[in-house]
Order: structure tokens, then sequence, then C-alpha cells
């Protein structure tokens, strides 16, 4: 299955809109036969549920893309690069996290959180609670010789600001949205290292583990079946 993905284009593909349409079947395909084999009929309240994932691919209404749309609606291709996105879900809370650079130099993070909720042994729902646009890092050593001139001069004004707006500046724009999204969502498959969602339009998601999971839970957990 990964191996579709990469032919695929890979995650620069998928959030770029380049994949084609036979791409994006075959991959399908791959998706479809590995949820024929899924090892957790209730994943809902599966100890392996938790943790941080990597988005390795997604659909159109997940929250991976509306991360990748807010910002490439903001920034050109040739100036920003999204290059990875992550999950973290626990105690009912869920944080993506779409990881943006630009210019190759300046990186910045871009945090959709959203509160879950247990609606069957497969089905979940996600309400949408804040988007937050983190303040920007710089890496120095990577600044092209002709804008470090612009960025000191950046830094030096950023440094001027009163307190409380430079305190505003550095804890990022932030969205409430409450109230406003929300969405259902199924698991079709899971295991100790890879997650398979699915909309209600039946677009599917696929994420793979980036912590260690904690073997030791199933075994402690007396809710758990596997």
């Amino acid at each position: 299955m990964f191996v579709k993905f990469k032919d695929a284009g890979g995650f620069e593909a998928l959030v770029t809109g380049k994949t084609t349409d036979v791409q994006r079947i075959d991959v399908n395909e791959r998706i479809t036969g590995l949820e024929r084999l899924n090892p957790t009929p209730r994943p809902t309240t599966s100890p392996f549920l938790e943790g941080r994932w990597n988005f390795e691919w997604f659909g159109s209404g997940s929250p991976g893309l509306v991360a990748a749309r807010v910002i490439f609606e903001r920034f050109p291709s040739t100036l920003a690069t999204l290059s990875k996105m992550d999950l973290i879900l626990k105690d009912g809370y869920a944080k993506v996290a779409a990881h943006l650079k630009l210019l190759s130099s300046i990186e910045s993070k871009f945090v959709l959180s959203t509160r879950v909720s247990v609606e069957g042994p497969q089905r979940m729902k996600e309400e949408y609670v804040e988007g937050i646009l983190e303040s920007p890092t710089v890496v120095e050593e990577t600044i092209p010789q002709q804008l470090k001139g612009a960025y000191s001069q950046a830094l030096t004004t950023v440094q001027q600001l009163p307190v409380p707006i430079r305190d505003a500046v550095a804890s990022g724009l932030r969205v409430p949205l409450s109230g406003t999204f929300q969405r259902l969502f199924m698991i079709s498959y899971l295991d100790e290292e890879i997650l398979i969602i699915r909309d209600t339009a039946g677009i599917p998601e696929v994420l793979t583990r980036l912590d260690t999971p904690s073997t030791s839970m199933a075994e402690t957990n007396p809710e758990y079946e596997s």
C-alpha cells in the first residue's frame, strides 16, 4: 500500500492536488484490501487508538486537508511547502498539526484542535474547537544572503513593540471554531502501527504511528476487545 502512495507522488502530490484518478483508485484498492483484514472490531475503545500519528493519505473532508488548504490559499507554492502533518489523539481531544516552511528558512505550524467522542464500536464524532497559526521560527543559517538585511530589520521592529503586542505575536493567531464545524467518521482499520478512517462520503484517511504503543495497555484494560 505504501508503495502505491509513493507511486502517486507521496505527500507533496497529495496536498497540492497532483494525484491522478488512476493513482487514487490504485491506492483505494490497496486500502480496501487492508480493511478486510482489520484485527480490531471495536477500535473506538481500543487503547491503541490514542497516540501520535502521521498522515500518509487523506481525503477532501479531513482536518488534514483543511489545514493544507488554509496554508496554500495564503502562500504561493513557490514560497511555501507543507512538509508533513501529524495527529495527536488523547483523552477525547485531537490536534492536527500542519508543518509549514517558507523560503526554506521560516518554519511555522497550523494546529487544528478538535473534540472527539465515541458514537459506536467503529463510529466517532469530531467537533472543531480552535485553529492556531503559530508564530514562525527562523532558521538563521538557511536565510538567503539577500534577505538577511530585511530579516534583521524585521527582528529589530518586533523587539521594539510594546510587551502586550509582542506577547500576542509570539502566541500566534488563534481562531475559535467551537460550534462551527463537525463531522462523523468511522474507523475501518486499526492495529499497533496503522489507522484508517473514513468520513461519511467513504473517503479514507491513512495514518501511521509515530510513537511506540504500550502493548501492556491491552492486557490491563478489561474493556478492550481485539
